[in-house]
C-alpha cells in the first residue's frame, strides 16, 4: 500500500494540553490523582535560589556517547575500546 505525501491541508494538529497550571504555594492541597498538574510557581511563591546550600551544589552538562535508552551502541563501543570483561 503506497501512501502519498502529506499536503498543507492534511496536517496533524497539535495535541491540546490536558494539564492545568498549578502553584504549590497557592494550592497546597491540590490532588495530583484527581488532576494532571503542571507546576508553575507564581511570583510570590517562586522558590529562592540564593540560599547557603545553592552555592555548595554545582551543576554541569555531561554529554554521553549514546542517545538510546538502552545504551547498546555505547556498550558496543566500550567493548571495542576496552575489551570484554
Amino acid at each position: 500500500m503506497s501512501v502519498g505525501a502529506v499536503t498543507e491541508r492534511e496536517y496533524l494538529p497539535d495535541t491540546p494540553c490536558v494539564a492545568r497550571a498549578y502553584c504549590p504555594g497557592c494550592e497546597p492541597d491540590a490532588d495530583p490523582s484527581a488532576d494532571i498538574l503542571d507546576v508553575r510557581w507564581c511570583e510570590s511563591h517562586f522558590p529562592r535560589r540564593d540560599g547557603a546550600d545553592d552555592e555548595v551544589v554545582t551543576a554541569s552538562a555531561y554529554l554521553s556517547g549514546s542517545a538510546e535508552a538502552g545504551g547498546d551502541d555505547n556498550r558496543r563501543w566500550c567493548e571495542i575500546l576496552h575489551g570484554r570483561r
